[in-house]
């Protein structure tokens, strides 16, 4: 199992243009590949699990987003952790491994 972190941004050059539109629908499409990735919404990033190659096919489909919804520039930061030791953790084993250290 793999999980990897991924920030798609469409490059605005209007001050004070929001991007939760863009993020709503590049959501709308990583809902359609829930049989393939789990998913978490972040602040700053979505972090998504699965297959190694089913991320990459699902990464691809999201970039493709913004350029369906008429961007000329995207820019998308991935970051990948592929596990192939036996040890991969979920999102939700990793979140549980941390908070055990907490006071």
């Amino acid at each position: 199992m793999a999980m990897a972190d991924i920030s798609i941004v469409p490059i605005v050059e209007e001050k004070n243009s929001s991007l939760g539109e863009e993020v709503a629908a590049i959501h709308e499409e990583l809902d359609k590949h829930k049989d393939k990735v789990k998913y978490e919404l972040t602040p700053m990033s979505t972090v998504i699990e699965g297959d190694i190659e089913d991320l990459f096919t699902v990464i691809q489909a999201l970039h493709n987003v913004p350029v369906q919804r008429g961007w000329t520039r995207i820019s998308t930061d991935i970051r990948i952790d592929d596990r192939r030791d036996g040890e991969a953790h979920t999102i939700e084993e990793k979140k549980a491994r941390v908070n055990q250290f907490k006071n």
